[in-house]
């Protein structure tokens, strides 16, 4: 007597066919009044098959206590032959999984949960088998999804890393493509490739490291998440499993993750294969990129925002970069460090050469058709640190290009905060470059470049809408005015004598600044004019910065007219003194303004002298 015989075989598969066919295909045409309907309907067969195994079941129990022996040479044999005593079993732990999804789809999580645990508890003596290994990981899987969505995180990570281990395991002991479960109930013919086998069985393990990925960030394990989650997006290249427009996404948020580690050849590696991957949405085969899905993506504008935040990520990575070198060779007071400059000079061939190194033991994206490709398009935005204004330069117009991309995708009517931010970082381009630029002159225009592009956005904006934003913005114009002051001072004292024209450049670049920080400074009071007994975080250090920059801008101002000058003298003691009391009543502020309070305190003793003197150098006149 065979262990399932033919005919019995057949009707099984045939339900089993219909039930993933209900579960996976008709379900999407169900009206949303019954949106499980045809789930439901799959449940059923899935149970009537179950109802059948287990009579199965108990009729291979008698042949075994009857000492039937089977005649094949092993249970890989058996398994792959349909037959077999543990064959029963075999099917009840695909069907257990099945019914285990089911009820998750269908949001039964505890029937889910109970299902899923009898598979794995069915299959747990065979799960190193060719036969068994691929459910039981994907059990795995679907509990730690479960449990993952019930904000169980813990019992997610145990269960995602226990399909993690037995894959580890199976491909050590064994390597050889497994079993897919759905071929139990596949006639002879209709059997897998040992091919096909493998891609299937090799994407249940990506979809293992995927939702790893999501645990570990969860967890805030970011660095293991994102080697798991790059190892994730190379596995769906190498075995074309993935949607263009979706990989492109996860890869440049990928990047944005290795820009804020500093990480910046990681970055730029993904956002080139963002860009090559989503340039060539429609020619690289996906098996999971359905037409819906695409016409979804388009639909909801996810397609066009995706368009422009590549070039919107590329352009941060010029930046970041670029801030991370100026930081590494500024002093405490954001100037240049000529020590540090020369320090950075002699360690930049050896820290290229060795990121090169490490890149090359990276995980890179990308088969033989696609690296090529890829590294063509990384290769037009450099990772080696500017030195000189020349060097910069050409890390500026990269970063302006994709800027000028992003702006085409984010206007300002429909997309304010991005488009914003585009022009903020554009201006912090600029801002980087003519850090680089040793001619105040040329330095001033780039400065001037920032408040034409800055200054129109604001005024369009309405506060009470866009707060925040218009914060940031008055902030910013103020610090560009502050920073084309000084360089016109700096100018200035080279300079025999100084003409009225330069006077009142430096007066009206010093009022432009000191209206902008005191713009940003009214939008903290209270609807009563009141400013604020104590600054909220976020808004701590800027405050404390526009009263400093404020007072030392008074201090700027040349007049020949004395009491304009005691005028101006007592307002810079004002804010040097706000500057100093607040720091002393919150001493948590000191830690904020550090370097800042240093001056404050300083200038706040020297001043009144001054003052003092300066009365009475005019009482003969008084």
């Amino acid at each position: 007597m065979e262990p399932v015989a033919g005919a019995l075989r057949k009707s099984l598969g045939e339900k089993y066919q219909w039930a993933i066919a209900l579960s996976e295909v008709e379900s999407k045409k169900d009206p949303e009044c019954e949106p499980y309907r045809s789930k439901y309907s799959a449940r059923e067969l899935l149970k009537e098959i179950k109802k059948e195994l287990g009579q199965l079941d108990s009729e291979e129990e008698r042949q075994k206590e009857a000492g039937w022996e089977r005649e094949s040479g092993g249970e890989e044999e058996g398994e792959s032959a349909g037959c077999g005593p543990a064959q029963a079993v075999l099917l009840l732990g695909v069907i257990e999984y099945q019914l285990g999804l089911n009820h998750a789809e269908t949001e039964e999580l505890s029937a889910g949960e109970e299902h899923l645990l009898n598979c794995i508890r069915l299959l747990e003596p065979h799960k190193l088998s060719q036969g068994c290994v691929s459910v039981v990981i994907q059990a795995q899987n679907q509990l730690g999804i479960l449990w993952a969505g019930r904000a169980e995180i813990e019992a997610a990570q145990m269960h995602l890393e226990n399909a993690e281990g037995l894959y580890n395991q199976y491909m050590k002991q064994t390597g050889k493509p497994p079993l897919d479960p759905h071929e139990y109930f596949m006639a002879e013919e209709e059997k897998l490739t040992e091919q096909e086998r493998a891609r299937r069985f090799e994407k249940v393990y990506t979809y293992t490291l995927y939702y790893l990925a999501q645990v570990y960030k969860n967890m805030e394990m970011n660095e293991k998440a994102s080697r798991y989650c790059h190892t994730t997006l190379q596995r769906q290249l190498e075995f074309h499993d993935y949607v263009p427009v979706e990989w492109a996404i996860n890869a440049a948020a990928l990047s944005q993750y290795y820009i804020t580690e500093q990480r910046y050849m990681e970055a730029r590696h993904c956002l080139a294969a963002a860009n090559v991957i989503f340039s060539h949405a429609e020619e690289i085969p996906s098996e999971t990129a359905a037409e819906e899905i695409e016409s979804e993506l388009v639909e909801n504008s996810l397609l066009l925002t995706s368009f422009g935040s590549l070039p919107k990520c590329f352009s941060t990575l010029n930046l970041r970069f670029m801030q991370c070198f100026l930081k590494k060779t500024n002093d405490n007071i954001g100037e240049l460090d000529p020590g540090r400059q020369d320090e950075m000079k002699a360690r930049r061939k050896k820290e290229e050469e060795e990121k090169e190194e490490g890149r090359k033991n990276a995980v890179l994206f990308g088969s033989s058709d696609l690296y090529d490709v890829i590294l063509a398009v990384e290769e037009k935005v450099s990772c080696v640190y500017p030195l000189d204004f020349t060097e910069a330069r050409e890390i500026f117009l990269v970063g302006q290009n994709y800027i000028s991309e992003a702006k085409e995708y984010f206007e300002l009517d429909g997309h304010v905060t991005d488009h914003v931010e585009i022009l903020r970082d554009h201006s912090a381009l600029f801002k980087a470059v003519a850090f680089f630029e040793e001619d105040y002159e040329r330095c001033c225009k780039m400065h001037k470049r920032r408040i034409d592009m800055l200054e129109p956005i604001y005024n369009e904006l309405n506060p009470r809408f866009y707060l925040l934003i218009c914060r940031q913005l008055q902030f910013e114009l103020a610090d560009t005015f502050y920073e084309m002051m000084d360089l016109k001072v700096a100018i200035a004292t080279k300079l025999d004598e100084l003409d009225s024209h330069t006077i009142k450049k430096i007066n009206h670049l010093a009022q432009s600044a000191i209206r902008y920080y005191e713009l940003f400074l009214d939008s903290l009071r209270s609807p009563d004019k009141k400013f604020p007994e104590k600054l909220e975080s976020d808004v701590l250090r800027p405050a404390l910065v526009a009263k400093f920059r404020i007072a030392r801008l008074y201090g700027k101002f040349i007049t020949s007219n004395g009491r304009k000058q005691l005028d101006n003298m007592q307002k810079s003691l004002d804010y040097y003194s706000f500057v100093v009391d607040y720091c002393h009543a919150n001493l948590q502020a000191t830690r904020a303004v550090e370097t800042e309070l240093e001056l404050c305190e300083e200038m706040a003793g020297l001043l009144p002298a001054r003052m003092e003197r300066l009365r009475a150098k005019m009482s003969p006149f008084t």
